[in-house]
């Protein structure tokens, strides 16, 4: 016997731990969807946004992005 829990017992025990594994595993999943690879927040991919991370980069002179985003909000 097992110590009085019988078949019951086992399988009522087997379903707590199945569902505390699966609730840990939906709250971690949901964290890792809200970020990108290497713990980035997901990009602003608005063409403004575009804008911002070409001039964060170095792609573009402060006058050529002033320009752009002048031209975006006409």
């Amino acid at each position: 016997m097992m110590f009085g829990m019988g078949v019951f017992g086992i399988l009522f025990w087997i379903a707590v731990i199945g569902l505390v594994i699966w609730g840990i595993n939906q709250i971690t999943q949901s964290s890792r969807q809200r970020q990108l690879p290497g713990g980035r927040p997901p990009a602003d991919e608005s063409p403004l946004g575009i804008l911002k991370q070409r001039y964060a980069r170095g792609e573009i002179s402060k006058e050529q992005f002033e320009q752009m985003k002048r031209e975006l909000r006409a």
